[in-house]
This record gives C-alpha cells, sequence and structure tokens, in this order.
C-alpha cells in the first residue's frame, strides 16, 4: 500500500463505511476526526514502522481511550490532581496534612487524582475516600499493587507508560497540589509549570503543601528564585503559577477562590475565550484594558456571549481577546485580578446591608 492509496477515494469510503457500521456518523467533525486517526495508523505500513514501535502506539492508545472513557463518567466534577512521594509514612506529618487537604476540598464537591500507591497517594484517596477518588497506576517492578483505599474501584487505571499517566493527570485537573517527595514529585511539578508557563495545558491553580513546620517548598522556591528567576531563565511574573500554602485549609480556599468569578477558557483559532461564572461590568473591562493590554495581539478586551464555534457552557457570559499566546504568568495574574472583582462585590454588598 502507498501512501497515496491511503488518502484515495476507495479506502476513504471504506473507512467512512466502518465509521458509520460501528454507530458513528462519519461525514460529522468527530468521524472526520477518526478517518484521519484510522489513515494515520495505515501509514505505519507505508513507513516500515517496526514492531516495537506499532507496540507502543497502539499501547498508548488503548491506555488513553480507556482513561478517557472512565473520566467521561464524571464529566462537570472538578477535580483536583495530587502528586507526593510513595514513602512517606502514613503517621508524617506530610500524610496527615495530605489526608486533611484532600477530605477538605471533597467536602466542596472536589475529586482527587493521585497514584494508586502508598504515601501521599494513598493519603490523597483517604481523604476523600474511594467514592470521590481515581487511582492512575504505573506499572513498576517494585510498585506492583494498589493502595487498600482505591483497589477494586472502577476508577483504578493502570498505564504502562508515565507520558499516558501524566497526560491524564493533566488534562482532566482543575487544580493542582503538590507534596514533598523525591525525583517523580519534582519532574510533576515542573512539568505542571512548564505545560501551564507555555499555554500547553488549562490554566489552573498550583499550591504547595506540606506538614507543619516544613520546609521543602521554601527551600525549593530559595532556589527556583536564586538559581532561574535572577539569571532570566524564568520571567519575574512566573512564580504567580505556584502558591505556597501555610495551612491545607489555606489551600483548599486558594483553589476555590481561583474559580469564584473565573470559570474556564478555550482558544477560538487565535482569540481567548474566558468563560465567567458572572458578567463583568463595563467598569472592570475597562480597568483589564487599562492593565493587562500586553496581553492583547490586537482589538481589546471584549464582552461576549458563547461564540458560535463552541458548544459547551452556552449560557456563561465571555471575556474574549486576540491572545499574542505568549506571557501567561501575565494571564494567571489577570485570572486574579478577574476573581477579586467578585470579592470586592461581595465587600460592597456587605457593606450595603449594614
Amino acid at each position: 500500500m502507498t501512501s497515496a492509496r491511503i488518502h484515495d477515494e476507495t479506502t476513504v469510503q471504506a473507512i467512512q463505511d466502518i465509521i458509520d457500521n460501528v454507530g458513528g456518523t462519519s461525514d460529522s467533525f468527530q468521524g472526520q476526526l477518526i478517518t484521519q486517526l484510522i489513515q494515520t495508523s495505515l501509514k505505519l505500513i507505508t513507513d516500515e514502522a517496526d514492531t516495537g514501535q506499532i507496540k507502543l502506539l497502539n499501547t498508548a492508545l488503548k491506555e488513553m481511550r480507556y482513561a478517557y472513557r472512565v473520566f467521561n463518567r464524571y464529566r462537570g466534577t472538578r477535580k483536583l490532581t495530587i502528586f507526593g512521594s510513595a514513602r512517606t509514612p502514613e503517621d508524617h506529618a506530610d500524610y496527615i496534612t495530605a489526608k486533611r487537604f484532600s477530605a477538605e476540598i471533597a467536602r466542596h464537591g472536589w475529586m482527587s487524582i493521585t497514584g494508586a500507591g502508598d504515601g501521599i497517594m494513598k493519603a490523597g484517596h483517604e481523604g476523600p475516600q474511594r467514592e470521590a477518588s481515581f487511582g492512575l497506576s504505573i506499572r513498576l517492578p517494585f510498585e506492583t499493587t494498589a493502595n487498600e483505599v482505591i483497589e477494586g474501584d472502577p476508577k483504578l487505571i493502570n498505564f504502562r507508560y508515565f507520558f499516558t499517566r501524566k497526560l491524564m493527570f493533566m488534562s482532566h485537573a482543575d487544580a493542582v497540589a503538590a507534596f514533598p517527595g523525591g525525583f517523580g514529585t519534582q519532574d510533576e511539578i515542573f512539568e505542571t509549570l512548564v505545560l501551564v508557563q507555555t499555554g500547553r495545558s488549562n490554566m489552573i491553580p498550583i499550591v504547595l503543601l506540606e506538614g507543619k513546620n516544613g520546609d521543602y517548598w521554601q527551600n525549593w522556591n530559595v532556589n527556583v528564585r536564586q538559581n532561574l528567576l535572577s539569571h532570566g531563565w524564568i520571567s519575574e511574573e512566573d512564580p504567580d503559577f505556584y502558591f505556597i500554602a501555610p495551612s491545607p485549609e489555606e489551600a483548599v480556599q486558594h483553589v476555590l477562590n481561583y474559580y469564584r468569578l473565573y470559570h474556564s477558557s478555550r482558544y477560538v483559532n487565535d482569540t481567548l475565550v474566558i468563560r465567567l461564572q458572572s458578567p463583568l461590568t463595563e467598569e472592570h473591562l475597562e480597568l483589564l484594558n487599562q492593565e493587562f493590554s500586553c496581553l492583547i495581539k490586537s482589538g481589546s478586551f471584549q464582552l461576549e456571549s458563547a461564540l458560535p464555534e463552541e458548544d459547551d457552557h452556552l449560557e456563561l457570559p465571555r471575556l474574549t481577546f486576540k491572545h499574542r499566546r505568549h506571557k501567561y504568568g501575565v494571564l494567571r495574574r489577570m485570572i486574579d485580578r478577574i476573581n477579586s472583582f467578585a470579592q470586592q462585590e461581595e465587600h460592597h454588598t456587605i457593606q450595603s446591608s449594614v
């Protein structure tokens, strides 16, 4: 089979017939994407991919499909990803803090996503209990079983590859909480920061926690500021991506405050659409145009309803603008500024009622 034959009318029609026969709609946008997915698979023949490469792609696709199937049952529920060491003892201050934090965030209707091992991962399941927990297990020779909280639960998902597991940690997270840990934890928190810093993931709150009197994150922050920020390797606004929480309660409040007025965002071509819990005023809009014009590629911030290309959360008001796709740390500051408008309105309401 040549590459040209993969795209010829007969092959494309055969693929579309298969899609229609299994209950899909080949002429829909989703149908077109599935057609391309099948064509990409067929190109492995013309690319002369070896067996190992095909096995890797096949396994990764199966893992992602199954994980999406599990997570899709819980659409509409906020989820928080928890990173931390598998070696943390159950009587350690970090473990106790992780358990308190995950229990408190669950009390506000959130679900937790963490690994399936012991240590911080088990604490992240003990807090909300299995009903509000996802366990993402990685197959390692020295970690072969899930912790007793999540073992046997349908929301326990097993992965062969770290990269597919990391994708699920981030693609479903409305927030991330990190506790002290080793190489794996450092890898996860820095990858989270890189994805947010470069706009390759959703802008989400990132909280760093540990047990009482701990200095892990303070020392980490000193390193970031002295060895990264001072040398210009990161921008001056980039430390705003994370919040070192003095207590579990303040960590929970930081996460909840992030969604006080801000709801979510997406791109429609080069327009960034920020969905809001309630409308902004013209005065708010003027302040944003004054304070955050550096984010705008052309035009200005606008208040709009859902754009024609959107298909979810259509009832929510929007703030839209042509984004430079740069300075994501400044964008993070702007979201904080937007949320401050809700705090001002609440304060005004309280003052008016006194």
